[in-house]
């Protein structure tokens, strides 16, 4: 099934502005706010390694038809974003972090927003809430991996056909050496027991590039409120692109539940 992606027409009626948000790291990160509506609820969306912020649109559209306004942008080294390298998330959530506070100092503090990531993107804002801040009402992570050093051994025995054992001792000198960081710096699964806000998680059973039994280990760590949904078919980063009912379904159900339920009572 050919991926569902950018309609120009519907997405250059949206009202919008492009914004460069200086990261941490000394290069700009580039962000579009779309802004159909005059109130404080937004999504942000982080896409997945090797992708750009326009594949993030999908998912967009779904939540602009739900009321949100959206931030989309391009991680380092992606799209028109700066950065030399793509770290799987370790400077990427530190990015994540300033559009947040980006978005924060625009809006303001009365914000309510979600961020929704997809692969290495749900990776990152998993790191982003259990490592550096907790600040957004509700995430939706779609085919994250639990830990990007287990990904690797997977990765390796099948493509490689020799026990990662071998090499990964390489790869983390070469990482700490060159980028400043470790594979176990790359975890989600050992940070997530520190997010307290809701989390849904979603995998297509049918995944063979990362294993939905990396989400399964994520949702059965997490703490309080979660949902978890692997009944999708479709390869990698395909569950909405094969199951669009499906999976805005699956989405309106959570924020029913989880999201919108919890708003009302802190009103």
């Amino acid at each position: 099934m050919e991926a569902i992606r950018l309609i120009e027409e519907d997405y250059a009626s949206l009202p919008k502005h492009e914004v460069l948000i200086p990261s941490p790291y000394g290069y700009d990160i580039h962000a579009v706010f779309v802004t159909p509506y005059p109130h404080n609820k937004y999504m942000i969306f982080s896409h997945g390694v090797t992708e750009n912020k326009y594949n993030s649109i999908k998912y967009m559209n779904l939540f602009i038809k739900k009321g949100f306004n959206a931030v989309i942008y391009d991680h380092r080294r992606h799209g028109e974003s700066g950065g030399k390298t793509t770290s799987y998330g370790y400077f990427e959530k530190y990015d994540l972090k300033a559009v947040v506070d980006e978005l924060i100092h625009r809006v303001g503090d009365d914000l309510f927003f979600g961020i929704h990531g997809e692969s290495m993107g749900a990776a990152t804002l998993l790191l982003y809430a259990g490592s550096v801040e907790d600040r957004a009402d509700f995430y939706i992570a779609d085919c994250p991996f639990s830990d990007f050093g287990e990904q690797l051994s997977y990765r390796m025995s099948l493509e490689l056909k020799m026990p990662a054992k071998f090499l990964l001792p390489l790869v983390n000198r070469t990482l700490k050496l060159r980028q400043g960081y470790t594979l176990k710096d790359l975890s989600p699964l050992s940070v997530i027991q520190n997010i307290q806000k809701p989390i849904l998680f979603i995998h297509s059973s049918d995944d063979d590039f990362i294993l939905p039994q990396m989400t399964m280990d994520l949702f059965n760590k997490k703490q309080g409120a979660k949902e978890l949904f692997l009944d999708f078919k479709g390869s990698h980063a395909q569950s909405y692109n094969d199951n669009p009912e499906q999976y805005e379904e699956v989405i309106q159900r959570f924020l029913n539940e989880w999201v919108f339920k919890e708003k009302e009572k802190s009103l």
